[in-house]
């Protein structure tokens, strides 16, 4: 019975995963519905005002800003360096993870000091228009591959947990190298057009903004963000459905504890034969569990991936269409925050991961400790006893202990 409560406790949990984005988007497009019928009403011209702010909203917007610039670093460096130092994590699994935090630290120390330093000015870009074009091709390309490494890892784990016999013996560092070479390919791909003569970024009165082409905006929108959604949607649906379906075929066998302190030779071998039977049954346990856990971190990613970056793109890809391809006619404080929730996406992506990974978290804990001997035999010690302590649960709830003699 705990296998089906657990299953009903994931569902639950799963469904408020998308519930929830989905909640608030519809509740974000009404709202930006309204917002745009005001700015268009409001701002014939389509220019918007810079932001002005006090010496105190500085220091606050500046000391925000800056600490989720600085803890997104610290979280995917320590990513970058734990699969680097540990053995155990140098899986060609984790190298998906490697290439996520090296674009999330991309973004952070490449794209967010400047972001900040025009949110500080209110909006203003003051760096020239030569920098503008390096800015936002930086920006599409680390953003993009953060989000089309996310879709990748998705499949990966899809693959992993439907075909457990044959994608291992194919997963290897080789076949990883090019998932990481296609997904940083495809992101430059979306940069490459406006240095190509296919669309021209504005940078016009202090304004830095991607070039607002109706087709450029619908290509680079689509292969940045709705086809990876679609596809994580897609692989969270079948390892769901293979979590769920792994849960129906699940059944625990109960042993009732014989009465006798002593029991005979043969009733020995009879539960010798007893627990080698179950023994499948301990296998099955393992996979309902893996599926579970896959399924419930899969969830969670989508589900907090939908948060941050959903709300931008509605905005990006409805503003050439509303406020034509010249300018932008977004209150800049919308067009700003909306981004910064973008953003904080690769600053929850390592804790993400770290939640739901033993190993990661536990060096974590050894690297902010300054913990660096022996980091590998302390890893391997918790892995065996972590181990151990779930064999001896998945007994227990097997029906392994009543056959124990006294």
């Amino acid at each position: 019975m705990r296998c089906f409560i657990y299953l009903s406790i994931t569902v639950r949990l799963l469904s408020l995963c998308f519930l929830l984005p989905l909640s608030l988007s519809l509740r974000f497009l009404l709202y930006f519905s309204l917002s745009l019928a005001r700015a268009a009403m409001r701002n014939a011209s389509c220019a918007e005002e810079p932001l002005v702010f006090g010496a105190l909203e500085r220091v606050v917007i500046g000391v925000c800003l800056g600490c989720v610039s600085a803890l997104t670093v610290m979280g995917n460096a320590l990513v970058v360096i734990a699969v680097c130092v540990v053995k155990k994590l140098r899986q060609p699994s984790n190298y998906l993870l490697v290439s996520l935090a090296a674009a999330d630290l991309s973004v952070a120390t490449v794209v967010m000091p400047f972001a900040i330093v025009t949110d500080l000015t209110g909006g203003q870009w003051l760096f020239g228009q030569v920098f503008c074009n390096i800015f936002i091709a930086m920006d599409v390309m680390c953003c993009t591959a953060s989000i089309m490494t996310l879709c990748v890892i998705s499949v990966d784990r899809y693959l992993g947990i439907t075909r457990p016999l044959t994608y291992p013996a194919r997963q290897n560092g080789q076949l990883m190298a090019k998932m990481i070479f296609g997904v940083w390919l495809v992101s430059a791909s979306i940069t490459l057009p406006p240095f190509c003569g296919w669309a021209k970024n504005i940078n016009t009165a202090g304004v830095c903004l991607i070039s607002q082409d109706f087709s450029y905006t619908i290509y680079s929108t689509a292969v940045a963000f709705y086809i990876p959604m679609l596809v994580m949607l897609f692989m969270y649906y079948k390892i769901f459905k293979a979590a769920r379906k792994s849960g129906a075929k699940h059944r625990f066998t109960i042993l009732v504890e014989p009465s006798g302190r002593h029991i005979r030779r043969h009733q020995q071998r009879e539960c010798a034969a007893l627990s080698r039977l179950l023994s499948p049954e301990r296998q099955n346990m393992s996979i309902f569990k893996r599926e579970q856990k896959a399924a419930t971190t899969l969830g969670v990613i989508v589900g907090v991936f939908s948060i941050c970056w959903l709300p931008f793109f509605i905005l990006s890809t409805a503003r050439p269409f509303i406020c034509g391809v010249e300018c932008s006619c977004i209150p800049i404080w919308l067009e700003r925050m909306l981004l910064w929730f973008g953003y904080a996406n690769s600053l929850v992506n390592p804790f993400i991961y770290a939640f739901f990974n033993r190993d990661l978290r536990s060096t974590y804990k050894d690297l902010l400790r300054c913990r660096y001997r022996n980091i590998n035999r302390r890893l391997s010690a918790v892995g065996v006893h972590e181990a151990l302590k779930t064999d001896r649960k998945t007994d227990r709830q097997a029906g392994h202990s009543p056959c124990s003699l006294q």
